[in-house]
């Protein structure tokens, strides 16, 4: 850390409000800005359809391009035998999909905005929080392809039960925006940040059940249980095998995975916040 990032670090205050009274003011902080966080994924949203040729279209030919990248790479040459594999993987995909970009615009929403940070008083917390949710309309866009693979190519996957994918979507976004939250604070004391964090997804979604079934991993963790319940630990562990559940297999989620990561994206989001208004009063002076 640099000579003035370490200048500018807040100092401890007797007087600091408290972890109750600051999730507090910070529910109060976002609920009066909301015209301000709408405003935002907006004009977000608009810019991201500028900036291409095709516009909103990648939205829905993302997911699926990359789809095929991992169709080809394991169902042709690896000669993966699992029945509909390309509806199995998208089931990953497209949540994964959401996940990194909304991760991604979320690390770097404040350090972008350094203009209107020094020119401006309001709550930064917006930032991040209108980069998160403006990622829910890449995946509502992502489930066009999705119900077109189900309606066209694998009518026999399609079941009630996917009535339920916005269930597990929100617990997805607590995780998603907890995190985004954490990296969009810390990128502007440490501009590294962004670029490990690119790394570390392209990991995460390697050790995830994205490529490959939890039925896989058990056989390969039957004698050693503490791996089992690392694996556990994954939060896309929970979340894959629940998105599969109600779109692959028509079945409920794993309701006791899916707790798991209810409680980890709950203590991230907490953790996240406290964090990011801990060092929200120095940011000006750091950019």
């Amino acid at each position: 850390m640099s000579a003035a990032t370490e200048a500018v670090r807040p100092a401890y205050r007797p007087d600091r409000p408290g972890p109750v009274t600051t999730i507090r003011q910070t529910i109060a902080d976002v609920v009066s800005r909301r015209r301000l966080i709408l405003y935002l994924v907006r004009a977000d949203l608009k810019k991201h359809g500028a900036d291409t040729l095709l516009g909103n279209v990648w939205w829905v030919l993302d997911p699926l391009l990359t789809m095929l990248v991992y169709v080809v790479l394991v169902a042709v040459i690896l000669r993966s035998t699992r029945e509909a594999y390309p509806l199995f993987i998208f089931c990953a995909i497209l949540p994964w999909k959401w996940f990194s970009s909304a991760v991604g615009a979320a690390t770097i929403c404040v350090v972008s905005r350094e203009r209107i940070i020094k020119q401006v008083a309001f709550p930064k917390i917006v930032l991040p929080l209108s980069a998160c949710v403006g990622g829910i309309v890449s995946f509502i866009f992502g489930l066009i392809p999705l119900f077109a693979m189900l309606v066209l190519l694998f009518p026999n996957h399609l079941t009630p039960w996917v009535l339920l994918i916005p269930v597990v979507a929100a617990v997805q976004f607590l995780l998603t925006l907890g995190i985004g939250i954490l990296l969009s604070g810390l990128t502007v004391f440490y501009r590294d940040v962004g670029l490990l964090m690119t790394h570390a997804l392209r990991l995460w979604f390697y050790v995830s059940p994205a490529l490959y079934g939890t039925d896989q991993i058990q056989s390969l963790t039957a004698k050693n249980p503490e791996l089992a319940r690392l694996f556990n630990l994954n939060p896309f562990t929970g979340l894959f095998e629940s998105y599969r559940n109600l779109i692959y297999y028509g079945q409920a989620p794993t309701w006791d995975l899916l707790g798991i990561v209810v409680v980890e994206s709950l203590v991230i989001l907490v953790v996240g916040v406290l964090v990011f208004r801990r060092i929200e009063p120095a940011f000006a002076k750091v950019l």
